[in-house]
């Protein structure tokens, strides 16, 4: 696990435990997805990193303007401990803690082509019996698969692509 992760993985949870306390798990979601995209940017880490910058005028600068005041409270903890460039991985760890509360499993969808939305319905369908979990779906379109798709929902991956099925039949014929 890299050091960042390490990092972010108690200020995940404290801003985690506050939204729950809060019940306020999409308004945090929202506001940490804002915050960490901010950051991210190369000119404002940049910026973050400069000591003439305060405390304060960091967490202006990263608290989308309708935020409550406990997630300006939050930012300002990680201005203080110095912890601000980690928001991409607090948030990231944040939205895996909520989705194992609400018992959501995120999958993505990978085809070579846009799959017709009936047969979204039937994968999302399939998954949801899987794990037995509502199940939120993102797609993803890569033409390199040739056809079929592969389903990609945390630690289980599923490949029906037609590429896919071809690596394997090269690789018990070659071996």
């Amino acid at each position: 696990m890299s050091q960042a992760l390490t990092l972010a993985r108690p200020y995940a949870r404290a801003a985690f435990a506050i939204a729950r306390d809060d019940k306020a798990f999409a308004d945090w979601s929202q506001a940490l997805g804002l915050a960490a995209r901010i950051a991210a940017d190369p000119q404002v880490a940049m910026l973050l990193g400069d000591p003439r910058l305060s405390d304060g005028g960091a967490v202006t600068l990263l608290s989308p303007q309708e935020s409550n005041p406990s997630f300006a409270r939050f930012l300002g903890l990680l201005a203080e401990n110095g912890r601000l460039a980690l928001l991409p991985e607090i948030a990231g760890l944040y939205e895996e803690l909520r989705a194992e509360a609400e018992r959501v499993v995120k999958a993505t969808v990978t085809s070579a082509t846009a799959l017709p939305a009936g047969e979204l319905d039937k994968i999302t369908v399939a998954l949801r019996k899987r794990f037995g979990r509502e199940v939120e779906v993102q797609t993803a379109i890569d033409e390199s698969l040739i056809g079929g798709a592969v389903i990609d929902a945390g630690d289980v991956v599923i490949d029906g692509s037609l590429k896919g099925k071809l690596e394997r039949m090269q690789a018990a014929l070659a071996g």
